[in-house]
């Protein structure tokens, strides 16, 4: 789904380091403990994920430096059903792989469980640490300073647009200028309102779900304060951003089209609107439902109103059930450092959350033809390097989220008034949140 990378090859004394098997290397750069695997007992490994990490190939690459490790994948066909099993298994106390992966959207909740999980800053977190991004590491850090996850890709955000389209209201349509355009949230919608009254049978934004999703995920406190408590009401900033959404949906810039849903898909082959919040991994959505005829009309800015943003990415956690936690850390350590990102990326295009993976010339130079060329790699590195808010999610920003993008649906489609859908998302998130506080 997403463009390629090369791999680096490292010197010996560095491989040691970089894959964090021992404290010493061998004369000849193989890691003691890798030499020392090789004689040691059978150890299966499971590792559960869902949809597509592109792990197969570092698998069979893994177990080829350590024989005595088979690792064995348990993938989810949905997020959703990950997440139902991973729930079912931490209640049963059984149950659970040796490694489980955790989407962005969703680890929040269990780090108010972190003695279910390894503290992976026995095993040499610590000393990891500036692999990553520190906004990556802060999602899977717990309130106590515990470390249970290691990050795997992220989602920084860019703005796709129309060029057609643009040309069309009289826009601009190189891409430096169309990122002077939006800078910010007010300067998007403004845009969006002069685009519609030039161009009035396209919308400007694809729903108001997803301009939500981007706008709230900029809020260092949306849902929940930093003590985990439900703000609802309390958080001015968050009425604001839903004011400025359904005031969008009201002068007619939603195209009205949820997410992942028949019409949003056929919605791309067409004039529908103009903009999106655009994800690196969002280019290979567009390029496959857009086809031939959303070649060279589809482009990318390297701009993101505010500032930065993410849009998914995911993490790999260690359970407390795992018989194998020291080794089911280090194989987590090497399947998300530098190298092996890289290679992911270069698979299916998982952007990686690894600085260091960012020099890499077939991250950092990649151009996409189908964007015009657009030289997404240095765009993407430059919006991952933006995403500079720490943005607290509580025990269940998850549902409660869920919650206020149905109301966001219901306003968008006409079916509620927004006064009524606010206050009604209100009180269903506030019971949400009280009602499973304790559970």
């Amino acid at each position: 789904m997403r463009p390629s990378a090369r791999y680096r090859p490292v010197a010996g004394v560095l491989v040691c380091a970089a894959i964090l098997l021992a404290t010493a290397c061998a004369g000849d750069g193989t890691p003691q403990a890798a030499k020392a695997d090789k004689a040691g007992p059978k150890i299966e490994l499971t590792v559960a994920t869902f949809n597509e990490f592109g792990y197969t190939d570092l698998y069979a690459e893994y177990e080829a430096e350590h024989p005595n490790i088979s690792i064995v994948e348990e993938r989810a066909k949905t997020v959703d059903d990950h997440v139902k099993n991973l729930d079912a298994n931490l209640t049963r106390g059984s149950g659970l792989a040796d490694i489980e992966a955790m989407e962005v959207s969703w680890i929040y909740k269990y780090l108010a469980k972190e003695d279910k999980f390894v503290d992976l800053r026995k095993y040499g977190a610590d000393d990891l640490r500036n692999r990553w991004l520190d906004w990556k590491v802060a999602g899977a850090t717990t309130p106590s300073g515990k470390i249970i996850g290691y990050g795997t890709d992220i989602g920084p955000e860019a703005i796709c647009y129309r060029r057609d389209l643009f040309a069309k209201a009289g826009l601009p349509t190189d891409r430096a200028k169309v990122a002077e355009l939006f800078q910010d949230w007010p300067s998007y919608f403004a845009t969006g309102r002069k685009f519609k009254q030039r161009v009035p049978d396209s919308a400007w934004y694809d729903s108001a779900v997803l301009t939500w999703e981007a706008m709230r995920n900029q809020l260092i406190e949306a849902y929940y304060s930093n003590e985990d408590r439900f703000l609802g009401n309390e958080n001015p900033l968050l009425k604001k951003t839903w004011d400025q959404v359904v005031a969008g949906s009201k002068d007619g810039l939603s195209a009205q089209l949820p997410a992942w849903s028949d019409a949003w898909n056929a919605a791309f082959k067409s004039d529908r609107f103009a903009t999106i919040a655009c994800p690196g991994w969002l280019l290979g959505v567009i390029q496959d439902k857009a086809g031939a005829y959303g070649k060279g009309k589809w482009d990318v800015a390297d701009v993101f109103p505010g500032g930065g943003g993410n849009w998914g990415g995911s993490y790999l956690t260690v359970p407390a059930q795992s018989p194998h936690p020291e080794e089911a850390a280090k194989l987590a350590a090497w399947l998300t450092a530098p190298e092996q990102q890289v290679k992911v990326f270069k698979k299916i295009g998982s952007f990686p959350s690894t600085v260091d993976a960012y020099e890499d010339p077939q991250v950092k130079s990649q151009v996409n033809p189908y964007f015009n060329n657009a030289p997404v790699g240095e765009i993407f590195v430059n919006r991952a390097k933006n995403v500079i808010l720490k943005q607290h999610k509580g025990p269940r920003d998850g549902e409660i989220n869920q919650i206020f993008s149905a109301a966001l649906n219901r306003v968008d489609d006409g079916k509620q008034a927004p006064g009524v859908a606010w206050k009604q998302a209100l009180t269903e998130a506030w019971k949400a949140a009280n009602t499973r506080a304790g559970s």
